[in-house]
C-alpha cells in the first residue's frame, strides 16, 4: 500500500511520495530500490542515523529479558540516563520520564504550577514546546496554537531586545520562561546573548524558572551536551526528548535545585513512561555522546556552514542547520529527484538535522546532490 491510498489514517501529515524499505545511517532505501539520503534523521530522533548496531543491540537483548513493565519497578537502565542527564547539567536534580517532548513540557508546567500558581509565564514567538493542549499554550505558533487555546497567562515576546527589557521592566508577576535557544521548527533561529542577559537579570527581581527546552537542540546537537551551555543560562528545568530514545519513544524533564522535589507520590505519572526497551537504547545512545563526539559536531557543523552558505543564509549551530536559499526555495519532491530527503520549514528554511557521527565524506555527498538539485531547476 502506498503513502497516499490508506484511507483511515487521520488527514494530518502531508507525506512524501515514496514508501521505505529500509534504512541504515543516513541513507533510506524506497520499495522499488532507490536509495536516499536522510538529512533530518526523523526529525532529530536519530542521533546516530538509522539503525546503529549498538542501538539496535542494546533493543534486542532488552527485548529478550522484557518489553514492558511498570512504574510499580525500577530499570536499571533508568538510573544510568537520569544521573547522566543531571550531571551533565551539574547541579542537584531529579528525573521524571516521558514518551515526547511535549509531554516534557507537560511535566514542567505542572511544576511551574504547583510552585507559582499566579503569574505570567513568558515564551517566545517560534518557540516551539508541543501540540498537546498546555505544551501548545506556550508554543510560539499563532497558526497552529489560537484555534485550540489562547491562554491569557501566557505571553509570546519577538527577539526584539528593546521590546523584552520594556516587557520585563513593566511587568509585575511573572511563573516562568521557556526558552529554546536554537529554534527547531522556528526556522534555526540562535537566541540573542542581550535577550539572555535580560532572562538573567530580572530573574533576580521576580524569582520565576527558567525552562530550557532542549528537546531538539540537546544531548550534543550543537557541539555542547545541553545548547543552553553556550550560552550564561543557569535553567531550573530542563526538557528532553527526540533523540534520546534512539529511534523509540522517550523523554524527560529534569527538575533542579529546588524544584527537584516539588512532586509528591501519586502527583504525576505515565503508564508507559519509561519503556525499558527505550531506555536500553537510550543508554546506549548516551554511552556514545563523549568529548570525541562533541568535538566532531564542532567540525562537521563548520565544515556544513562553510560549503552550504554558497546556496544562502546559514543558520543554527553545530549539526543543528537550516539554509535560507538566496532565490526561491526549491520543493521537497525536486530534492526527492536527486536522491536527497529535506525538510523544507513553513519559513522556507531548510532544516538539517545530521547525526552526531556524520562524516566528511558524507557533508560532500550532501552537498553534491543539494547542487545537482539547484542546477536542475
Amino acid at each position: 500500500m502506498s503513502n497516499s491510498n490508506c484511507t483511515y489514517i487521520a488527514n494530518t501529515y502531508k507525506r512524501y511520495p515514496i514508501s521505505i524499505s529500509h534504512a541504515k545511517g543516513i541513507y533510506v532505501w524506497d520499495t522499488a530500490g532507490n536509495l536516499y539520503i536522510d538529512t533530518f534523521m526523523g526529525i532529530g530522533v536519530l542521533l546516530f542515523g538509522h539503525n546503529h548496531d549498538k542501538v539496535i543491540e542494546a533493543m534486542k537483548n532488552k527485548i529478550e529479558r522484557y518489553v514492558h513493565l511498570s512504574n510499580f519497578f525500577l530499570d536499571e537502565d533508568a538510573c544510568f540516563i537520569a544521573e547522566r542527564l543531571v550531571k551533565e547539567v551539574g547541579v542537584n536534580g531529579k528525573v521524571f520520564f516521558t514518551n515526547s517532548g511535549a509531554e516534557s513540557t507537560e511535566c514542567a508546567l505542572k511544576v511551574v504550577r504547583k510552585v507559582r500558581k499566579n503569574g505570567k509565564i513568558v515564551s517566545f514567538v517560534k518557540n516551539f514546546h508541543g501540540r498537546t493542549l498546555q505544551a501548545l499554550s506556550v508554543t510560539g505558533f499563532d497558526n497552529i496554537r489560537a484555534q485550540f487555546v489562547n491562554s491569557e497567562d501566557v505571553v509570546f515576546l519577538p527577539y526584539d531586545i528593546k521590546v523584552v527589557r520594556e516587557f520585563f521592566e513593566n511587568e509585575k508577576s511573572i511563573s516562568a520562561v521557556f526558552i529554546e535557544t536554537v529554534h527547531g521548527s522556528g526556522g534555526l533561529n540562535v537566541i540573542p546573548e542581550e535577550i539572555v542577559d535580560i532572562i538573567n537579570e530580572y530573574k533576580n527581581k521576580f524569582g520565576y524558572i527558567v525552562v530550557a527546552d532542549e528537546v531538539q537542540s540537546g544531548l550534543g546537537r550543537t557541539g555542547k551536551f545541553y545548547a543552553y551551555k553556550h550560552f550564561n543560562i543557569n535553567p531550573d528545568i530542563v526538557t528532553v526528548a527526540k533523540g534520546i530514545g534512539g529511534g523509540l519513544p522517550l523523554g524527560a524533564c529534569i527538575m533542579l535545585g529546588d524544584y527537584s522535589n516539588v512532586f509528591e507520590v501519586g502527583e504525576h505519572g505515565s503508564t508507559f513512561a519509561p519503556n525499558p526497551v527505550a531506555l536500553a537504547a537510550g543508554k546506549a545512545v548516551l554511552e556514545m555522546i563523549v568529548d570525541e563526539t562533541l568535538d566532531n559536531v564542532k567540525k562537521m557543523g563548520e565544515l556544513f556552514k562553510e560549503k552550504f552558505s554558497e546556496f544562502g543564509e546559514i543558520y543554527g549551530m553545530g549539526l543543528m542547520r537550516g539554509v535560507k536559499m538566496k532565490g526561491e526555495a526549491l520543493k521537497v519532491e525536486e530534492f526527492i529527484d536527486n536522491g536527497l530527503l529535506v525538510n523544507v520549514l513553513s519559513s522556507g528554511v531548510i532544516r538539517f538535522l545530521l547525526p552526531l557521527n556524520i562524516t566528511e565524506e558524507e557533508i560532500e555527498e550532501i552537498h553534491v546532490r543539494f547542487r545537482k538539485t539547484l542546477n536542475n531547476y
